[in-house]
């Protein structure tokens, strides 16, 4: 296969597939996203069986437990994906949508109005549920999309997107609104980063070096999400059953997402208290431990933290842990190694639950829950197609108006400038 040749023709679809989507009714981009919800309940079986095949030539490859857990396609998370599409269908349309509109001096009327991006990028590895969400939440704000998931996850992409260009077709759009990358060539990767005569941002999900190469390389905007090194503060003063089971959570509910727990940092004067407690529950779970010299000192086993440690995105049963003197050096700490993706403190202090909201420079914030709420679906966004953690153009889990842009709009009666 000629990949430059190959990814330019798909540029080509999904400039003309774009100019069709951006003037779609709300009503025809429901109907498809129900329609491929449809197709997806349909071919349950067929979405299985082809998981399976990545799955089996992911455990020859020796994928380790974490990026085998992102790649399995269980009924739980098909079941979510459709009911994502149903969720993302009932969200308001934000195509179309005027605001600020308001009168000027001279008679005319200056407001905005959002619009869609136009063709999107998307290059993800391992979980093949993100090709449904980037399918769908381009398709509601109107733009084409070109997906490039991983060659660990291709039988099940393909599955996927025969689902929705069955969807599309019955919809009566372009199957080209949604195109999947066929080939698992890493070539199609560069070529699709640099196609700025077509795509208009690309969207990277995936490992800190996938991101990187692509920030550097890419010559098209980049709405990047680096990795999750999220953090949950216990203040002095938490409720203790509270903290317990938000530090339980963010680590243990699952360990290979970007909004699990990576670093716990506890109030001096909580220490003692509360560290004996969460680490018979971490040790249930079989988490690693790995602390500061006051937690080594207090619990056992714990190996010494490092520097690294701190700066690490562990993606698996490993949890460091810092005993901090008080809320100012926890949001010292956070904002010095965090990702910026998002951080939570458990307290029942309002002042200090105030402090830490304003103070933390992170993309999610959170007082007295887990970081595992850090998700478009549980944002009600219906979905996400990534979690920013850039400042522009987007920030946090970017849904539906993070995938639209905003242009001027005047309106007059005549008026001209004297």
């Amino acid at each position: 296969m000629d990949i430059k040749a190959y990814m330019h023709q798909l540029g080509i679809q999904a400039k003309q597939a774009g100019r069709e989507i951006s003037k779609a009714d709300s009503i025809k981009k429901n109907k498809a996203l129900l329609e491929i919800a449809k197709q997806l309940e349909l071919q349950h079986d067929f979405l299985t069986s082809e998981n399976q095949k990545d799955l089996e030539k992911g455990k020859e490859k020796g994928l380790d437990a974490a990026l085998l857990d992102r790649l399995e396609l269980t009924a739980p998370r098909i079941t979510a994906m459709i009911e994502g599409l149903k969720q993302i269908a009932g969200l308001p349309d934000p195509v179309g949508e005027i605001s600020q509109l308001s009168y000027r001096p001279s008679g005319i009327q200056v407001g905005q109005m959002r619009v869609p991006l136009g063709v999107i990028g998307i290059i993800y590895e391992s979980r093949p549920n993100v090709t449904i969400d980037a399918a769908a939440l381009c398709l509601k704000s109107g733009n084409a999309c070109i997906l490039r998931g991983g060659s660990e996850s291709i039988h099940s992409n393909q599955a996927i997107a025969t689902c929705i260009t069955q969807g599309l077709e019955i919809a009566g759009l372009p199957k080209e609104i949604v195109q999947v990358v066929k080939t698992t060539d890493r070539a199609a990767v560069g070529e699709l980063i640099t196609l700025k005569d077509y795509v208009d941002v690309i969207v990277p999900r995936g490992g800190k070096s996938l991101i990187e190469r692509i920030s550097k390389q890419a010559t098209i905007a980049v709405i990047k999400h680096l990795d999750g090194i999220c953090h949950v503060y216990i203040d002095d003063k938490a409720d203790i059953n509270k903290a317990i089971a938000i530090a339980v959570n963010s680590k243990t509910h699952r360990y290979g997402v970007c909004n699990a727990m990576e670093t716990l940092l506890i109030a001096e004067t909580m220490a003692a208290t509360i560290l004996p407690l969460l680490v018979e529950k971490y040790k249930e779970a079989g988490v690693e431990l790995r602390g500061c010299a006051k937690t080594c000192a207090l619990i056992s086993p714990c190996l010494a933290a490092t520097e690294e440690d701190w700066q690490t995105e562990y993606l698996a049963p490993i949890l460091s842990i810092k005993i901090v003197t008080n809320i100012e050096e926890a949001i010292t700490h956070i904002n010095h190694y965090s990702s910026a993706h998002t951080e939570s403190i458990i307290t029942e202090d309002y002042t200090l639950a105030r402090r830490f909201l304003r103070e933390v420079d992170s993309s999610s914030v959170m007082v007295n829950a887990s970081t595992r709420f850090a998700d478009g679906f549980e944002y009600g966004l219906g979905a996400e197609i990534g979690i920013s953690t850039d400042k522009l153009h987007a920030r946090g889990p970017v849904g539906l108006e993070g995938l639209t842009t905003l242009k001027y709009i005047v309106l007059g009666d005549g008026q001209i400038r004297p």
